[in-house]
């Protein structure tokens, strides 16, 4: 008789040297300048912009596989490019825009909504996607050692209120698995937490990084874990992706998909709708369509909400309910994410 997934990646923690070195090495290797990217798909000198030395190229080898050498308009490759419109900043365009600093309450602590805060747990990423909207975020004034984390802890374990955490960053799965568990066991030992939450783009770009070791400990935590990753594009969800997507969702853990509305990339109900069932096929809900946050230097990522309406209206049409994502914005100061109608 075959083992579970759940037991098949208990029993498979056991190489997880192995596997981390795998996932790291990776990582050493991946691009890190416009004009290796260029070299590497194959694109003229003129495609894409300098180096921006605040926000650098970095983009993993399994990510870059899946762009069509060639193709300067590749959808993967425009999420990743410096283009020279960064350089521009219209008025509503600013560094911060979606009020993380006023939500700050200790170092790494955001709570912003009630019933669930934020961990900033660290300022590093796989990936370094052009429209991120925390690029300018001051990581330096978060914790890196593990007793840096005690005023939040303690913060979180003296409001009763907060009944789920959610792992951000800068990435969560950038941290080794045994830092990573290191905070989760300190989280789970929180009584009143029920739901520790994971949003990650390291299953999308970076998949070695779902190790048997990383699964096993989310599974035999008292909460209940919950795992967010972020995909765009169907083209994303391929190969290494698809099979960590399946490790995921194998495991018992409910995975979910946000996805941010980019001018061309993926603003057509054809492009959109294949994202919705690539992933609902292999079991991840479509969960978030979020409207561009305005950060400074990705206003040429911006798409008309009243063209996310109606690309939203098109899905519905197309899509079972379960498949389609609820269009979505955050506004600094709200209390929640805003349905955009």
């Amino acid at each position: 008789m075959s083992s579970s997934p759940a037991s098949a990646a208990k029993k498979s923690a056991a190489t997880e040297p192995l596997q981390a070195e795998g996932w790291q090495r990776e990582l050493s290797h991946a691009v890190r300048s416009t004009a290796e990217l260029r070299q590497r798909l194959l694109l003229p000198a003129e495609v894409g912009s300098t180096d921006t030395a605040d926000f650098p190229v970095l983009v993993p080898e399994s990510f870059l596989r899946r762009m069509q050498p060639g193709n300067p308009l590749d959808p993967l490759l425009l999420q990743v490019l410096p283009q020279s419109a960064e350089r521009e900043s219209p008025p509503g365009f600013v560094a911060d825009p979606v009020g993380d600093r006023a939500a700050r309450r200790s170092p790494g602590l955001l709570h912003k909504y009630h019933g669930r805060a934020l961990l900033i747990t660290t300022s590093a990423c796989a990936v370094h996607c052009r429209y991120c909207f925390r690029r300018a975020y001051p990581y330096t004034d978060e914790p890196r050692r593990a007793d840096d984390w005690n005023p939040a802890l303690q913060a979180i374990a003296e409001d009763n209120s907060i009944r789920e955490i959610i792992l951000s960053g800068g990435d969560p799965l950038s941290l080794s698995d045994r830092r990573l568990e290191e905070l989760v066991l300190r989280l789970d030992a929180i009584p009143h937490l029920d739901r520790i939450r994971i949003h990650s783009r390291w299953p999308i770009v970076l998949p070695s990084r779902v190790t048997g070791r990383l699964l096993s400990a989310l599974n035999e935590l008292r909460s209940q874990p919950i795992f967010v990753v972020h995909a765009n594009h169907p083209q994303e969800i391929a190969a290494d992706c698809a099979d960590a997507l399946r490790l995921l969702v194998h495991s018992g853990i409910p995975v979910l998909n946000q996805a941010v509305l980019l001018r061309g990339i993926n603003d057509s109900p054809e492009t959109l709708e294949q994202l919705c069932l690539s992933l609902i096929n292999l079991g991840v809900m479509p969960y978030y369509l979020h409207q561009l946050d305005r950060v400074a230097g990705a206003a040429h990522f911006e798409v008309a909400e009243s063209v996310g309406v109606q690309l939203e209206a098109e899905l519905r049409r197309r899509l079972p309910g379960y498949a389609v994502p609820q269009y979505v914005r955050e506004i600094a100061g709200a209390e929640s994410k805003l349905p955009v109608s």
